[in-house]
């Protein structure tokens, strides 16, 4: 397949860093990171290779969800800055090559929102910007996403005297988005960020968003299709990166189709594929995450996959069978503090790993190998552990390891060296992010192998799985492979290679032809 590469869709080769403004770096000592820290420490992101950042809530906000309660949608928390700072960050980050996106977080408010205050009176015209109920549904106390919390999605409101929803948690009211009103403020909200820089919006829970119980919309998906186009009037590269955890089938939905071109989110998170390669490297087998792969949908043209390690959330594990997430709980977080909501995990990977380097560095291997953006939380790349004496999620969400990150920078065997060298070669790779997708049947259970293919050139990636050495044939090839990661050559006879690999080794390979 011949694919046009164009500076438009410089997202599907790009590298994505998601941070949080507030644990990331504190210029000033008051105990808060801020947009100035964040552009001091820029050079840092700018040497990773890192293209795009991705910034998690930094509006003003009572802070009892980590910033994803907003009560301003314009404005930056003054613990983190000013809009000042903001452009300015986004100034240096351009200068650096980097594009910025931010959470778009609008399928509720904090309760503390003035919308929400005025929305109180059920006289106001902002009364219908949130979603009410004069008696809680049959149905309500269903589909509490966080159990530990809540055990209702309704909860009474003694000035409205009518219940209001709530899919999270109860001091962050939904939005009404079937209200065109609420619909045109979205917009406002998105042109106002543009306007400052940046290039798109994670999407925060689309398909909660998309939910409508009282007004329903005609068609959500139309909904979302408006926001795109909206978006690509005002700036024609910008881009919108899904939150959406749902099977494959359903996944797709949210990318749209109109006559084989997305129209809808240009990106979505493969949240399956990640769950399967948890369960692949519990078991030590690649098949359940090749089998993931192998199902995995092509999306139209002009979208694509994102792919990750972990977030900025609990590891969810929800798409997993019952016995499959016991398997990945067992071998990764045995203890029921490192779980959570009986679906995640709130640790990080190389603590998961027991610090084994070896198998972490195969891990992110596999990140940028597979097809797809790769996305990396922030202290991935210095190995950062979760602190389990923090509630909840923020357990992976605490401040960034500068001292490491120093140490690292000296040491060439470092896990920040390894990063930086899969980055370096990623983004000379564009088969890995253009090209035709194949997963390889190998006879050996530990083995991923897959190649990517694109007008005449092939790389081809080797990942083992399990404690071990093995060695594999790989066939149907037209050249001998020259190692992209270390020096070395691996020859072909008769269109046959033979790939010996030790522990979590990791190997990708440049198809030579004329070998």
């Amino acid at each position: 397949m011949k694919l046009t590469r164009t500076a438009d869709l410089w997202w599907k080769n790009a590298v994505v860093y998601c941070l949080d403004v507030e644990t990331f770096h504190d210029s000033d000592g008051d105990g808060y990171g801020d947009f100035r820290g964040l552009t001091q420490k820029i050079d840092h992101l700018h040497r990773l290779g890192v293209t795009c950042l991705w910034l998690m809530p930094f509006f003003p906000t009572p802070d009892r969800d980590d910033g994803y309660d907003i009560t301003d949608f314009y404005g930056v928390d003054p613990r983190l800055g000013t809009l000042g700072d903001f452009t300015e960050f986004v100034r240096t980050a351009r200068d650096r090559g980097m594009r910025v996106i931010a959470d778009l977080v609008v399928n509720h408010t904090s309760d503390q929102h003035p919308w929400f205050q005025e929305a109180r009176d059920p006289k106001s015209p902002r009364h219908d910007w949130y979603v009410w109920a004069d008696e809680k549904p049959a149905d309500g106390d269903e589909g509490v996403v966080f159990p530990d919390q809540e055990t209702s999605l309704w909860t009474y409101d003694r000035k409205a005297k009518k219940y209001y929803l709530h899919k999270f948690y109860k001091h962050q009211p939904d939005l009404n988005v079937a209200n065109p009103a609420v619909r045109d403020e979205i917009a406002r909200v998105m042109g106002f960020w543009m306007e400052l820089g940046l290039s798109g919006f994670r999407v925060d829970a689309v398909p909660f968003l998309l939910e409508a119980p009282v007004e329903a919309l005609p068609d959500p998906h139309e909904y979302l299709a408006d926001l795109r186009a909206f978006l690509s009037r005002r700036n024609g590269e910008a881009v919108l990166l899904g939150e959406v955890n749902l099977p494959y089938t359903e996944t797709m939905r949210f990318f749209g189709d109109n006559d084989g071109v997305g129209d809808e989110l240009h990106m979505c998170f493969d949240f399956i594929g990640m769950q399967q390669m948890y369960l692949s490297l519990a078991r030590q087998e690649a098949s359940p995450l090749a089998h993931a792969l192998k199902e995995r949908p092509e999306p139209p043209r002009d979208c694509h996959w994102a792919t990750f390690v972990r977030n900025h959330d609990e590891l969810t594990l929800d798409k997993l069978t019952v016995p499959e997430r016991q398997e990945v709980f067992a071998a990764f977080g045995p203890d029921e503090d490192m779980q959570l909501y009986g679906r995640g995990l709130r640790r990080r990977l190389p603590s998961m790993l027991g610090g084994d380097l070896a198998r972490v560095k195969m891990v992110y291997s596999l990140l940028f190998s597979l097809p797809g953006t790769p996305v990396l939380f922030y202290g991935e790349e210095v190995g950062m552990v979760e602190d389990l004496s923090v509630p909840g999620r923020e357990a992976v969400r605490t401040p960034m390891w500068w001292d490491s990150a120093v140490e690292q920078r000296r040491d060439p065997d470092s896990l920040l060296a390894w990063v930086k060298l899969l980055v370096e070669r990623y983004r000379e790779c564009p088969e890995l992010a253009w090209g035709d997708f194949q997963v390889l049947d190998t006879a050996e259970p530990s083995v991923l192998a897959h190649r990517c293919d694109i007008e005449g050139g092939t790389v081809l990636a080797v990942h083992n799985l399990a404690d071990r050495d093995v060695a594999i044939d790989v066939d149907r090839l037209d050249g001998d492979l020259t190692d992209l990661l270390v020096d070395g050559t691996v020859p072909v006879k008769d269109g046959t290679a033979h790939v010996e690999l030790g522990p979590y080794a990791c190997r990708w390979f440049r198809v030579v032809a004329g070998g």
